[in-house]
């Protein structure tokens, strides 16, 4: 068969077919190891004690009773994106998922405050790592104190914005809760190039905790806890790891 445009045309898309199917068999075999069952963990309102402290995660999962002034909504009873309020009893809430964006717009929100907030109450089930060490590195900025009340939640990517309290108050009754950071996975980029991103984002959270004085043992829990559950951390342990300087009672 002679050798045509049309024949050569098509042999280089037959070609790289070929290429994409084999860059997409590598990602699946790094990904194939890990595939698991869901996990049968506990729900992350159940009560934890030492050695059981594993809970499963989803974000529409955690649920608290509707805060005055507070908009909430879907299953998870709590806002899409991070919402700012003032609390009655002092301070000011933020409250809900952490959606890429928010960085910039807690940024906006403080810029606009007549005075800058002496603390920070937290209740969040997580969400844009990125975001969240932004906004982290703004609090210690400007000196703000972090605080959680009794029930609330702070999980998965929250944790990172209240290590960079300049105090850091948390109620025994509290949870925070981490795990591995949740990065996507490539389905085009060959699987050495998605990981080396994943080791450079968990670098990056490495750097940002011994910017603010945190236990880098508080990453043997979460790396070794799966996206779907989370680890929640004991009052001895939110001490231990500086992630809190004091636990509160009332």
């Amino acid at each position: 068969m002679a050798f045509t445009a049309k024949t050569g045309l098509k042999a280089i898309f037959g070609l790289q077919i070929g290429i994409a199917v084999v860059l997409l068999g590598q990602d699946f075999s790094l990904v194939a190891p890990q595939i698991r069952w869901p996990t049968s963990a506990p729900a992350v309102s159940d009560p934890v004690a030492p050695g059981d402290q594993t809970r499963r995660f989803d974000p529409d999962e955690v649920r608290r009773p509707t805060m005055p002034g507070i908009p909430m909504e879907g299953a998870a009873n709590m806002p899409k994106r991070l919402f700012f309020e003032d609390r009655p009893e002092g301070g000011t809430r933020i409250v809900g998922a952490i959606k890429e964006g928010d960085g910039p717009r807690f940024a906006e929100w403080l810029e606009r405050q007549p005075d800058v907030p002496e603390t920070l109450w937290l209740h969040s089930p997580g969400g844009s790592v990125g975001d969240a060490l932004q906004i982290g590195r703004l609090i210690r900025e400007k000196g703000i104190n972090t605080a959680m009340d009794a029930g609330a939640f702070c999980l998965s990517a929250c944790p990172y914005m209240l290590m960079a309290g300049s105090e850091r108050r948390v109620h025994a009754e509290a949870k925070v809760g981490v795990h591995q950071s949740y990065y996507g996975q490539s389905t085009v980029l060959p699987a050495f190039l998605a990981v080396e991103d994943i080791q450079h984002s968990q670098a990056e959270v490495i750097r940002y905790l011994g910017e603010m004085g945190i236990g880098l043992g508080v990453m043997e829990h979460a790396l070794s806890t799966p996206p779907d559950e989370i680890y929640i951390l004991l009052p001895e342990e939110l001490e231990e790891f500086s992630i809190a300087t004091e636990i509160t009672e009332g």
